[in-house]
């Protein structure tokens, strides 16, 4: 690789790394209103006009706050974790495409992929950067030698043993379907027919199980504030304790991205808007969705999410590949 195409590389990690890091933020203000508005509330309203600056103002907070380290802890891990947490999450950014080839509104002589590289088996590195995250949480809990969070880190473990299974295999009909596992490709397939009409029982389990991953209501069995006091992270605080949160906004972006390429036709649509307008929408709906969620269910009890995954969504998944398949040789 010459040195300008190193250097163009590094532009477009720092390009995506900034917006990322910038709509994290900002993820956490829409979450906090949408949520208000629907508990009749008004949400955040004194950092700046209407609450826009909170932010920034939680960010200075939490980046000045003592950072206080409990004597028992195993601090090799305790220090690791929230990297660990965090560093997988965006390294599934370096494969996520954001459009189609772009020349930037004309700004460029050649159109450009809106993605830092690719892959052959984009969706293989997805999971696994998804599963490395999850070592995070459980070392999190286990080096402070505190047994809520403890119990909170042993819980992380069966929930990505029960919901990565159903996570993975959900997205097997759309790879059936598109002979590919690039997610260029894929969405290149959904020029005519998005794969959700084809794989509605796919998108559903993905969804699901999506939530699940991300420790959200109503599987936030990992952090359980009423029972566990705030569970694998509690005895985090200062920048350590902002990095779990942004690893799990993080992973909201990155899971409705990957739904968004998947089931929704990336960002293909109508031409009267850019591609990559189509495919923010998109994404900012799902993101909606997984907020919505948190607004209006319960959590489940613990036995309830160990018999929902393996006694329902894994049968399902397999079900939903076998069925696709079939289709696929009577068709072809």
């Amino acid at each position: 690789m010459s040195f300008a195409g190193l250097v163009f590389i590094l532009i477009k990690i720092v390009v995506v790394f900034a917006l990322l890091m910038l709509t994290v933020a900002y993820l956490t203000l829409l979450e906090r209103k949408v949520l208000a508005h629907m508990q009749v509330r008004v949400g955040p309203m004194f950092a700046g006009p209407h609450g826009i600056l909170q932010p920034i103002a939680d960010g200075i907070k939490l980046f000045f706050k003592e950072d206080i380290v409990t004597k028992q802890a195993d601090k090799f891990f305790y220090f690791l974790s929230p990297a660990l947490s965090i560093v997988p999450v965006l390294l599934i950014f370096a494969v996520i495409p954001f459009g189609d080839k772009s020349d930037i509104f004309g700004l460029l002589k050649e159109p450009i992929d809106l993605r830092i590289t690719g892959l052959r088996i984009d969706i293989l590195f997805i999971f696994a950067m998804s599963g490395l995250a999850t070592y995070g949480v459980v070392f999190g809990g286990w080096s402070q030698n505190n047994k809520y969070a403890l119990i909170g880190g042993l819980r992380e473990a069966a929930q990505l043993i029960s919901y990565e299974v159903a996570f993975t295999l959900s997205v097997f009909g759309v790879v059936l379907i598109a002979g590919s596992l690039q997610l260029d490709k894929i969405v290149a397939m959904q020029k005519d027919m998005w794969f959700i009409v084809y794989q509605p029982v796919g998108f559903l389990i993905f969804l699901t199980a999506a939530v699940a991953e991300l420790k959200r209501t109503p599987f936030d069995l990992p952090e359980a504030e009423s029972e566990l006091v705030a569970g694998f992270h509690a005895d985090y605080s200062s920048m350590k304790f902002a990095m779990f949160f942004m690893a799990e906004y993080a992973s909201i972006v990155a899971c409705s991205c990957l739904g968004t390429i998947l089931f929704l036709g990336g960002w293909l649509g109508p031409s009267f808007l850019p591609p990559f307008v189509w495919y923010m929408i998109k994404v900012f709906i799902l993101i909606f969705v997984i907020i919505w969620l948190r607004g209006t269910y319960p959590r489940l009890r613990y036995d309830q999410l160990m018999k929902f995954g393996w006694k329902f969504l894994i049968p399902l998944s397999f079900v939903n590949i076998f069925v696709t398949a079939i289709v696929i040789l009577l068709v072809r």
